[in-house]
């Protein structure tokens, strides 16, 4: 086999902002593995500086190492050997690029047709949840009112960046347009863990369905009483990243017993690694839900599959951030009222063609 790395990057349509800073542009690789009949599978590492575990700066260096290890490698020939593949060659450090490589690995086994995990794209049919990113109040305003008229009835909006008692406005006038509209909140570890239960009571008052990540990870006693005591549900984020044993991932569910979790792959190191977290969440009686990481639709598309193997009754994924770019690669993939779907005709853009 022969592993060739692609480098990209990804424009945003606007300063993508939340409570950890902005972002313009994003880089990513693209590992596209060519096997000896001619087909070959592509994969996508999308790490986010500052927020991934892993030193992005140390990516290419180590992709490079990669594709000299890949020219002795055997193609694997089922799902289960990719993954022990990948976890013996990638160490779980390292992450996201466990996700593009078992990706790149997957899409070759079936082909190198982009179908990841299913043959039938079109009976793919996910309710999504629709993002609203930090502002000003007009801009996110405006973001609300056109998730709501593209027919979302689950909102998400990203808090900790805005004044609170602009964000409790924003909150309030989304509540007073539905009481049947479902709406999350994600912090991303913005609250103070003095003043976090307070402000989740504040919350509490707009009937809020969740709230991701209220305060920073590595704060276990603290987030074991925010679980405990929350007036809003809590959705674990952040604080997954990094706990790669599966004794580790029990204790963290037992300790802390949250309600849901938000899984990944990028961060969680692959779908093996999350399909393990949705093993143990269900054991535990821990909902869950798989969320995108401003991956290209490249990476999104195998993310949708992977998701679209679980029962999706009642559970809102968070996939629409398809649109977020210029420069998006070209897919299939289509938002329709609130459900993340796949058009009828197929049309792929290539990368590195």
């Amino acid at each position: 086999m022969r592993l060739e790395v692609i480098p990209y990057v990804l424009d945003f349509k606007f300063s993508a902002r939340t409570s950890r800073g902005e972002m313009k542009d994003r880089k990513v690789w693209f590992l596209k593995i060519h096997g000896e009949n001619g087909t070959a599978g592509l994969g996508e590492v999308a790490p986010i500086h500052r927020l991934s575990p892993e030193v992005v700066e140390e990516i290419p260096e180590f992709l490079n190492q990669l594709e000299d290890t890949i020219k002795n490698i055997q193609l694997p020939s089922s799902k289960e050997e990719v993954y022990e593949l990948v976890a013996k060659l990638i160490p779980s450090s390292i992450p996201s690029v466990r996700f593009g490589l078992e990706m790149a690995f997957l899409d070759i086994l079936r082909g190198g047709q982009k179908h990841i995990f299913t043959e039938d794209l079109s009976k793919i049919q996910l309710p999504i949840n629709g993002l609203i990113w930090m502002g000003d109040e007009a801009f996110m305003k405006e973001q609300i009112k056109g998730k709501l008229d593209a027919g979302f009835s689950c909102i998400k909006l990203k808090v900790g960046a805005l004044d609170f008692d602009s964000e409790l406005r924003i909150i309030r006038s989304l509540r007073r347009i539905s009481e049947n509209l479902i709406i999350r909140l994600d912090a991303n570890g913005a609250f103070q863990t003095n003043e976090v239960l307070s402000k989740i009571k504040a919350l509490s008052e707009f009937n809020i369905h969740s709230i991701e990540q209220p305060i920073m990870p590595m704060q276990p006693e603290a987030m074991e009483l925010i679980c405990n005591r929350s007036e809003i549900p809590v959705a674990l984020d952040e604080e997954l990243i990094g706990i790669h044993s599966s004794r580790d991932r029990i204790d963290l569910l037992q300790e802390l017993k949250p309600q849901y979790l938000v899984l990944k792959p990028t961060l969680h190191g692959g779908f093996a690694s999350v399909t393990e977290w949705i093993d143990l969440a269900e054991m535990h009686g821990i909902e869950w839900w798989i969320t995108s990481y401003l991956e290209s639709n490249i990476g999104l598309n195998a993310i949708a599959q992977f998701a679209s193997q679980y029962p999706s009754d009642g559970i809102y994924h968070g996939l629409g951030t398809g649109g977020l770019y210029h420069n998006n690669i070209t897919t299939p993939i289509i938002i329709d009222r609130g459900y993340l779907k796949y058009a009828k005709s197929m049309v792929w853009g290539g990368v590195g063609d």
